[in-house]
């Protein structure tokens, strides 16, 4: 699956020419899913209409050929439960839900929180773990409740520790999906008994991801961690500065999407852009 950005014009204006081929090119890559608006596509510096219009269009152009994912996770309950019914009216296939940044709420706060977005849209959500983002760690307890809720239905898992993984398959049941939000660590998530990838590497080289999580979850470890060898530098440059500055970068070097990021994010420091070609011609995504 794909972390999907969101192409912009310099002016900070969405970019959905760009957007649509975007789509194209992970339909065509054998691509699994979209997650449209989630961090990596700038959720937080676009307002509420944006938000909806952008994962509106974008399960327009998929047009069925590919799962959306809508990211419609806030710090406000309020608004977490309003994006999540817009996304729903757009005809997304599920929602994923960050864990609320910044405040910091008790284990109780983030189970009632998630618990409330469930009850008031019935669409199948996924929730998402990334303490290094929000300074807050949804612990395997919490998602063990929140996993008998029914349409809660998988975690985006992105502490990037295999021991978080073993202890929540041990306490969730056998239908609840885990996906790795690490790509680093992504290819032995997968080898252990995850269920997918929601990766930032996948937007710039999206058949070797997907041939890669292919190769892992059948179990074909050999096969699976050579493929991931070229891909180790983008797992870790493309985190050189904050996610989503470097790929965006990086997909504008490809002539993929203008050079347009909002505010407070910036383009990538100089110095970090020999380091990140170097990662993309050892993937083979640049010549």
């Amino acid at each position: 699956m794909v972390a999907l950005v969101t192409p912009m014009f310099a002016d900070g204006s969405v970019d959905f020419d760009s957007l649509s081929k975007l789509i194209e090119m992970h339909i065509d890559s054998g691509t699994a899913a979209i997650v449209s608006m989630g961090t990596t596509g700038e959720s937080a510096t676009l307002d509420m209409d944006e938000h909806c219009e952008v994962m509106r269009r974008t399960v327009e152009m998929a047009a069925g050929r590919i799962a959306v994912i809508g990211g419609t996770g806030s710090n406000s309950t309020t608004e977490a439960i309003q994006l999540t019914r817009c996304a729903q009216q757009g005809g997304v296939d599920a929602c994923l839900l960050v864990a609320p940044y910044y405040n910091k709420p008790t284990q109780e706060g983030l189970y009632l929180h998630h618990k409330a977005i469930a009850e008031a849209v019935d669409i199948p959500q996924i929730l998402y773990n990334v303490p290094g983002r929000t300074a807050c760690d949804m612990l395997p307890e919490t998602v063990a409740r929140l996993a008998s809720i029914p349409n809660i239905v998988g975690i985006k898992e992105a502490t990037g520790s295999l021991e978080r993984l073993r202890e929540i398959l041990s306490s969730v049941p056998a239908d609840f999906d885990l996906y790795s939000g690490d790509d680093a660590t992504g290819t032995e998530f997968l080898l252990q008994g995850g269920h997918g990838v929601i990766s930032v590497t996948n937007n710039v080289a999206p058949k070797a991801m997907a041939a890669m999580c292919e190769a892992a979850l059948k179990g074909d470890r050999t096969k699976a961690m050579e493929l991931n060898r070229p891909l180790e530098g983008l797992h870790h440059n493309l985190f050189l500065e904050a996610n989503p500055i470097p790929v965006k970068w990086a997909l504008h070097k490809m002539g993929l999407i203008p050079e347009g990021i909002r505010l407070p994010l910036t383009m990538l420091s100089e110095e970090f852009h020999q380091p990140l070609r170097n990662a993309m011609r050892e993937a083979g995504v640049l010549s």
